[in-house]
């Protein structure tokens, strides 16, 4: 039943609040500076949100968590949102970090492409383009001879020896001032080395080597994407990031134009679920960005976002963050910029969406079945009539779409008669030609089906390898060792159509055998008697009617045929 707010007794501290159903299915995260006044808000006769009443009315209790202040409540919230990925919380879609370059702090540096940058290393990003940021690493191997592994080997490595590293674990001679060359086109200074890639690339192209230059052009362009060029420049853009919001329905994103010394320098983007509040949204948005990364002194904001976030802004640069949401001169132009940039990436995420229904379904099912994903799917099914035409077939499915090129049918070739011995025989011999497993192997079949491929994988080994399960037509229910049955809804629907589009791939099969079984010649049948011999038959009678009405001694007349033969053919046709 819904809260009643008479019953909440909450502290007035600062902390974290969970609105939860019966079940303990996490509703909606919010931080507070004071739990009690925040909370009491909602219930207030006007919400400033329109979602607060379904959310109240769908929520059963309200938890909360006290923190020392309000900057540990807002990574609390952080840490609440990414845990139990509340319905009413603005998400973002794929919930992960972007990527940076990071030179290490060790005494002797280490350069590395990383998601969770090691404490006191320098970094540089987030990076969109991950490619990108590879490639300059390896530039930076190859034209500085920076480190990349992991620790100091006395002898040297491989990398020493492809002059992709100046061996300082051997002897360091001037490996500081290569670091600092490395560190100073990290902070734009790339020209040096881009002269250099032109050089090369000029060189390659006078000797005809064109592969080569194509390489450097390469290599020129991810330099330049990755140190991101020169894209405006105004004096009033000193040291700010601007944040540009846009959306259609529940589907939003959110971009950071960063500014430095007067140069717009880079952009990054974050898709996002969007629940209706604009402010949130930003806030899930700062939080995430600024986690690894050092605030600058300004940030432009669409709409005020309290504040609370702008003093936990100003904690992880170490001095004042001015957080503003300016209505006029230079900087509004920068804000209307990122604005038009969100605008840009929405119509490009959603042009993505609109072509990736069957990924999103895919995904939907991973979340039903609790899995990592579901991007490979392998599906079984058999078909026969009376004990005639005995085979199988298996559909792939590659990100929810069908991949064709890896379907395959199969003939039952031993005595099997029972669907579910036949379907054991069909699946044995897929494993033998496996190189690779897929997500999920699913059976069309029930329990029965299920112990026997499960007996089968125990067999060769396989069992903690190829996660199994069936699907059952009867109300659609899932079976899995160990697991309760499923009955699915719509987030299995990727799950049904792998099994429907099997059903449909093997009765085609079936079907066009049982026809060619109806239009082939008995004589086909007959051991020995292939297509040349039965060519030279027809010629010799001058048809079909002839060889019926030839005795044994006529065939074996015949160039190739024989007594034996003759003898086969005679018995076939008589």
């Amino acid at each position: 039943m819904p809260v009643d707010p008479s019953s909440l007794h909450l502290p007035t501290q600062p902390g974290v609040y969970l609105f939860k159903t019966t079940e303990g299915r996490v509703l909606y995260v919010g931080k507070a500076t004071n739990l009690q006044d925040r909370v009491r808000s909602y219930f207030a006769k006007n919400p400033d949100r329109d979602m607060i009443p379904t959310l109240v009315s769908n929520a059963d209790n309200i938890d909360c968590i006290v923190t020392g202040t309000p900057s540990e409540a807002l990574i609390l919230e952080r840490q609440l949102i990414r845990e139990h990925k509340p319905r009413y919380n603005s998400l973002l879609k794929d919930d992960k970090s972007y990527p940076f370059i990071a030179i290490t702090a060790d005494e002797v540096p280490r350069v590395m492409y990383t998601r969770h940058p090691p404490e006191g290393a320098r970094l540089w990003g987030p990076f969109a383009d991950a490619g990108a940021a590879k490639r300059v690493i390896q530039l930076l191997r190859r034209h500085f001879g920076i480190r990349d592994c992991k620790e100091l080997l006395p002898q040297g490595c491989l990398a020493m020896h492809i002059g992709m590293c100046a061996a300082p674990c051997i002897e360091v001679n001037d490996y500081a001032s290569r670091v600092s060359a490395a560190m100073r086109v990290l902070d734009g200074d790339g020209e040096a080395l881009v002269k250099h890639l032109k050089e090369e690339m000029d060189d390659h192209s006078e000797h005809l080597r064109y592969e080569a230059a194509g390489r450097s052009r390469d290599l020129i362009a991810a330099v330049r994407k990755t140190l991101s060029q020169q894209v405006i420049h105004s004096r009033f853009y000193q040291d700010c990031d601007a944040i540009g919001f846009a959306n259609q329905g529940d589907l939003g994103t959110i971009v950071l134009l960063s500014a430095e010394n007067g140069i717009v320098v880079g952009q990054t983007q974050y898709p996002l679920m969007h629940r209706g509040d604009i402010s949130e949204s930003v806030s899930r948005v700062l939080s995430e960005h600024y986690a690894e990364r050092r605030p600058p002194k300004t940030v432009l904001v669409p709409t005020p976002i309290g504040e609370w976030m702008e003093e936990w802004l100003s904690e992880r640069r170490g001095g004042k963050v001015e957080v503003r949401n300016p209505q006029r001169g230079e900087l509004v132009k920068l804000r209307k910029m990122a604005d038009a940039n969100a605008e840009a990436q929405l119509m490009r995420n959603q042009r993505k969406e609109s072509g990736s229904l069957e990924q999103r379904a895919a995904d939907e099912g991973a979340v039903l079945l609790g899995m990592e994903q579901l991007d490979h799917i392998v599906c079984f099914d058999m078909a026969q009539l009376q004990g005639e035409g005995r085979v199988g077939a298996s559909v792939s499915l590659r990100n929810g779409r069908p991949d064709k090129k890896a379907y395959r049918t199969y003939t039952v070739k031993d005595a099997s008669m029972d669907d579910v011995r036949m379907m054991g025989h069909v699946v044995e011999r897929w494993l033998k030609r496996q190189e690779g497993w897929p997500d999920l192997l699913l059976i069309d079949g029930g329990l029965v089906h299920l112990n026997e491929i499960q007996n089968l994988l125990i067999k060769h080994g396989l069992v903690d390898r190829v996660p199994l399960a069936t699907l059952a037509k009867r109300e659609e229910t899932l079976h899995r060792i160990d697991c309760e049955d499923l009955v699915l809804d719509r987030r299995g629907r990727a799950l049904v159509f792998a099994r429907d589009e099997a059903h449909r791939f093997v009765n085609n099969f079936h079907r066009k055998r049982r026809g060619r079984k109806g239009l082939a010649d008995p004589l086909e049948a007959v051991e020995g008697l292939g297509a040349k011999r039965l060519q030279a038959l027809l010629r010799h009678f001058g048809g079909r009617r002839g060889i019926d009405h030839a005795s044994r001694d006529d065939l074996a007349a015949v160039e190739g045929i024989g007594p034996a033969l003759a003898e086969r053919i005679w018995r076939e046709i008589h």
